[in-house]
């Protein structure tokens, strides 16, 4: 089969979904994988700007599946990683304009020279979320330790579960354990009690979250990040290593739990 091949989605809009992806892949890069990432959200791409590369588009992905580019036109080489590429999303173009079998098809040719083809997901269960699952061989889920971002979580995997993508693992960014401690935000235990799903990353607040976002040099750059740091955690698992969760103040018996979850499997 080649590459894998991982979706990375959300329930709803702002939990950071597009953040984790190009952190995830900057990673993976880092770590001396071949990875590209896809920007699946037609109409409203924006995996460019973090990464830094939107001055560099030519083609997106809709030239590749309506045959006005090669694959390899499309491709755009990042700045600091020799074997860490960006498909980007068309701004303009209708939703429909690629289907699940044109990403499949996508995908298969892009696993043939890769390690990682990473999807950043449109939020919500319309076309553009069917293009991106279809052709993963894992989804990773993203969401914020609020009810309401858990909630359509919860509906999304339930779909994937569906799909027989599932069951996917979860990724629990923008924690605060100064709020948790407050009783004003779920902890990543609640989390964890309402989704029943494996935890492969929580992801702390960090004030260089917003100010890497907006520079185009993804946090996990950043030497100083606990975001950064629990980012290049996460990739490290998806590649199969056992790499421990940092500590969080709110609730160190959560770690005690995921533990007994993981080892019940």
């Amino acid at each position: 089969m080649g590459g894998k091949v991982v979706t990375i989605t959300s329930g709803k809009g702002g939990v950071g979904k597009t953040t984790a992806t190009a952190n995830l892949g900057i990673s993976l890069a880092n770590l001396g994988k071949k990875v590209v990432v896809i920007d699946a959200d037609i109409g409203l791409r924006n995996l460019d700007v973090i990464m830094g590369l939107e001055n560099r588009i030519v083609y997106d992905l809709v030239d590749i599946v309506e045959g006005r580019a090669k694959l390899r036109q499309a491709m755009i080489k990042h700045k600091k990683f020799e074997d860490l590429f960006l498909i980007p999303a068309a701004q303009t173009r209708d939703k429909m304009a690629v289907s699940p079998k044109d990403m499949v098809e996508l995908t298969d040719k892009l696993r043939e020279d890769h390690d990682y083809v990473i999807i950043d997901s449109p939020a919500g269960i319309e076309r553009g979320f069917r293009n991106a699952l279809e052709p993963a061989d894992e989804v990773l889920i993203v969401t914020n330790p609020e009810v309401s971002a858990v909630r359509d979580a919860d509906r999304i995997i339930g779909l994937i579960e569906a799909a027989d993508k599932g069951p996917g693992r979860l990724i629990i960014n923008r924690l605060k354990t100064e709020m948790v401690n407050k009783g004003e935000m779920l902890s990543a235990d609640d989390v964890f009690d309402i989704l029943s799903l494996e935890i492969i990353g929580i992801i702390p607040e960090d004030e260089f979250v917003l100010s890497a976002s907006n520079s185009g040099v993804p946090v996990t750059l950043n030497a100083g990040s606990r975001a950064g740091m629990a980012f290049t955690n996460v990739a490290r698992r998806i590649t199969g290593e056992d790499v421990p969760f940092m500590n969080l103040e709110d609730n160190p018996g959560f770690f005690k739990r995921l533990m007994r979850f993981l080892d019940g499997r």
